[in-house]
């Protein structure tokens, strides 16, 4: 049995360390170098509860037994600090009923950002069945944000007492494990194994633990408050009288803890600084519509490109071309002159196989940035929500997002589903919160989800947006099948959560809804009947159905309308009772500005929040939970104007983008998967070429076969864990300085950061960038835009212009201009 002092070592190793792991990446190099500083740590903390201990030796087992009873609770396998075993009666939670409110939302991740869910995979041997494998994880790369990734085995050695020997790594782009060819090479090997055989082994090897990573947003105030309401209990609480020693014992815990604590803390918080800093932008590229290229030369120079044979093969593998397409065709001479075919003027251009022209197809802007039709951005959601909020503060007017519901399992999704529910609640709370402020004064959100998480996602939103923001809970159907499912009745709908970010001062616009009169019923009741179907409009006060009691005077019974009663005026008279009331079932009434009852032509029927009559899903795309268009539009029209910039960043497929386009508004699309580029940008590319599906036939007066095209841009952004991965520090000399406390000023106070970047001629007193030893095809003018919130006006081959009239040289860089990205304070 271990005693106490090493239980207590042990655990801090722990909880400043984590787990041991194997592997390659940004959270790898972390624990490296949190690994090299906790051995140096560790021997100073040894030293000063020994110095500490000098004068009450009969302390030393019951100050290692309570330090270990405190920092054990907050170990996490992954390293993280927060709640892990705090049994209920440590009074954690006393403070939320301190507060004003009624009711507070608490989940025991709340303190935390919430990084990703990974596996730990260590190397180990698998036996059984007279099968002996060996999996090599040491080269696995851990993931860069949340993406779902499968692992796949390939076939590394047979080792000479037949121990097969895998690699392990991860696969992103749909790369799967080759059982066939596997056991056809092991077969030359004398080896012979069943495809179940191979899959046993695999499954064995994956029951290595799943953990959730977090970085706690203020360790040091987290763990000191903890601390304080931990050691209440333990030693204040029913304490009648102290002697002078034991105030000094406790006073000599209190020091070692805040030490640690102190210790722990530095590091959180350089982790926080890490995840917050602006991300630099890399391998952007710009989709452009040959019509909106003005400029004959140039598209003579594009179609004549050495890489037009890739872009022909693009537009054909998009369905937009068939393959007897001539480029000679785009370009056609008649008696209006030379101009694009029609047929072809819409062909989407994708930069990249013109990289040479790129300068050029963007000179043609005078306002580069407001010429665009939107942004589709490659990243885990918060890193992109963080790094470009000074480019788009305040400048969205409508969020749609349908966040990955809470299930049980992510099998048959491209993108996690299987989150706990705190891990899920702090998810949301991290986006949803730094996501308001994109919003304007006028803008609203809608949250789509289901009955696994509608429960966290209406308190939340309460929490962030604001109760008195809260607009509609709308119901919308979720499948055409209705499945049974076991003893209960069958899951019909989801929920879109309506809010705005300033009640009623948000934008509202009472669209209607669009019905075939195939869709309308007749009214037929008390003899009356009134042909819904057959007449745009029907007068509730029409003199030609007016009834005449027997003295010859009108009939002027109330009504109930809409929950009033209503006496018509002299000389009218409304329907029956039970025609009102099926009026009122179709949304056809409604009061005029004057307080009459009014009623509605069949395409003017106003939306209420039951949106059952259209479908939630669509399945134009082969996306397991592709958005209806229709759901989708309903949301962008009743929140926006043409022209207006509509954001989603839990982008899926890109159906949000794609109405947004369709409506003519502007967008911008945040997806962190590879369906990015197997889904998404396809996608996109389609819409601007003029897409049939979808809304498309309902929306004819912003977008049809003569009025399509479009211009935006596309690029990924720099992850957490890349940022990681570049991070290099030294230990420096803390430990012999004086004056210098190891505790609070060590390894990252004396770091070179990202400063790979910059070579520094001392002599001239220069500095200069080279950005390339971080990333290849870094884009300096976009990056530079997102950290200063100016928009880009003109980009050439030297310098960025924005709009404020600020020019930058982009060649010969300032390094304070990127100073945040790569020095973080």
């Amino acid at each position: 049995m271990n005693t106490k002092e090493e239980k207590f070592y042990e655990a801090l190793r722990n909880v400043f360390i984590g787990a041991n792991v194997e592997g390659q990446g940004g959270f790898i190099n972390l624990m490296k170098i949190k690994s090299n500083y906790y051995s140096k740590i560790e021997q100073l903390l040894h030293e000063d509860i020994e110095s500490a201990l000098k004068k009450y030796p009969n302390f030393r087992d019951e100050l290692f037994d309570k330090l270990y009873s405190f920092f054990s609770r907050y170990f996490t396998e992954s390293g993280s600090i927060y709640f892990n075993s705090t049994p209920f009666h440590n009074n954690i939670y006393e403070k939320v009923y301190t507060d004003d409110k009624d009711v507070i939302l608490f989940w025991k991740t709340q303190m935390l950002y919430y990084v990703k869910t990974d596996r730990i995979f260590r190397s180990m041997p698998v036996e059984f069945d007279n099968f002996k494998f060996y999996f090599d994880a040491s080269t696995t790369e851990n993931k860069k944000a949340n993406e779902k990734r499968n692992l796949i085995y390939e076939l590394k050695e047979v080792k000479d007492d037949k121990t097969i020997v895998f690699n392990v790594i991860y696969s992103e782009k749909g790369k799967v494990t080759k059982n066939d060819d596997i056991i056809k090479q092991l077969k030359k090997n004398n080896i012979q194994i069943t495809d179940e055989d191979l899959d046993r082994a695999f499954r064995i090897f994956e029951k290595q633990s799943e953990v959730d990573f977090f970085i706690n947003k203020n360790a040091k105030a987290f763990l000191q408050e903890q601390f304080k309401l931990w050691s209440y209990q333990y030693f204040w609480e029913g304490a009648k009288e102290w002697t002078s020693d034991r105030v000094n014992e406790l006073q000599i815990l209190k020091d070692i803890a805040f030490k640690i604590i102190d210790f722990i803390s530095q590091f959180e918080d350089e982790l926080v600084k890490i995840w917050n800093k602006p991300k630099f932008v890399k391998n952007s590229n710009y989709v452009i519509t040959l019509d909106r290229i003005k400029d004959e030369k140039l598209i003579e120079k594009i179609l004549n490109h050495k890489n037009i044979n890739e872009q022909i093969k693009e537009w054909q593998e998009l369905g937009i071309v068939d393959e007897q397409f001539k480029i000679e065709d785009v370009v056609v001479t008649d008696l209006t002159g030379v101009h694009l075919n029609d047929k072809y003027k819409f062909l989407p251009i994708d930069t990249k196989y013109f990289k040479d022209l790129e300068l050029e197809i963007l000179d043609l802007f005078d306002d580069l940035d407001k010429s665009l039709d939107g942004w589709l951005i490659k990243s885990e959601n918060y890193q992109a929500l963080n790094t470009i909020l000074p480019k788009f503060k305040e400048k969205v007017q409508t969020i749609y997002i349908d966040p990955p519901f809470n299930l049980d399992s992510s099998d048959q999704f491209l993108y996690r589903t299987n989150y706990k529910d705190a891990n899920w609640a702090t998810l949301l709370e991290n986006r949803l919160k730094i996501a308001k402020d994109w919003l304007n004064g006028k803008g609203s959100i809608f949250v789509r989800c289901d009955y696994n998480g509608n429960w966290i996602v209406r308190p939340l939103m309460d929490n962030i947006l604001g109760k008195e923001n809260f607009k509609n809970e709308i119901i919308i159907n979720k499948s055409i099948r209705i499945k049974t499912e076991g003893n209960k009745f069958p899951t019909w709908h989801d929920t879109f959560y309506f809010y705005s970010k300033n009640g009623d001062s948000s934008f509202f616009n009472h669209v209607t809804e669009r019905r075939k009169e195939e869709e309308w019923r007749s009214i037929d009741t008390e003899g009356e009947s009134w042909e819904i179907v057959s007449r745009d409009m029907l007068n509730l006060f029409s003199k030609e159905n007016l009834k005449i009691d027997k003295e010859g005077n009108y009939i002027t019974r109330a009504r109930i309308v809409l929950g009033r009663e209503i006496v018509p005026r002299e000389g009218r008279r409304f329907p029956s009772q039970k025609v009102i009331s099926e009026l009122e079932k179709q949304g056809r009434i409604r009061f005029s500005q004057n307080g009459n009852p009014q009623m509605l032509k069949p395409n003017e029927i106003y939306l209420t929040d039951n949106w059952s009559n259209i479908y939630g899903y669509a399945s134009e795309w082969d996306f397991q939970t592709e958005n209806s268009e229709f759901g989708v539009m309903r949301c962008i029209e009743s929140t926006s104007n043409n022209g207006d910039l509509i954001l989603d960043f839990f982008l899926g497929s890109g159906t949000t983008t794609a109405v947004a386009h369709k409506l003519g508004r502007k967008w911008i699309g945040i997806e962190m998967g590879e369906h990015f580029y197997s889904v998404v940008l396809p996608r996109m590319k389609r819409v601007l070429f003029y897409d049939k599906s979808g809304i498309s036939k309902d929306v004819q007066e912003y977008y049809n076969e003569k009025q399509a095209g479009g211009f935006f841009k596309y690029y990924e952004l720099e992850q957490y864990e890349e940022a990681l991965a570049n991070c290099k520090y030294e230990d420096g000399d803390l430990f012999n300085s004086p004056g210098k406390n190891p505790y609070q000023e060590y390894v990252f106070m004396k770091d070179k950061k990202m400063l790979d970047a910059l070579e520094i001629d001392y002599k001239s007193n220069k500095v200069k960038v080279d950005l390339s030893q971080l990333y290849p095809n870094i884009d300096i003018a976009e990056t530079l835009s997102n950290l200063t919130g100016k928009w880009i006006k003109k980009i050439s081959e030297s310098e960025v212009e924005f709009e404020d009239g600020t020019k930058i040289n982009i060649q010969d860089l300032d390094y304070k201009l990127i100073k945040p990205l790569i020095w973080w304070e």
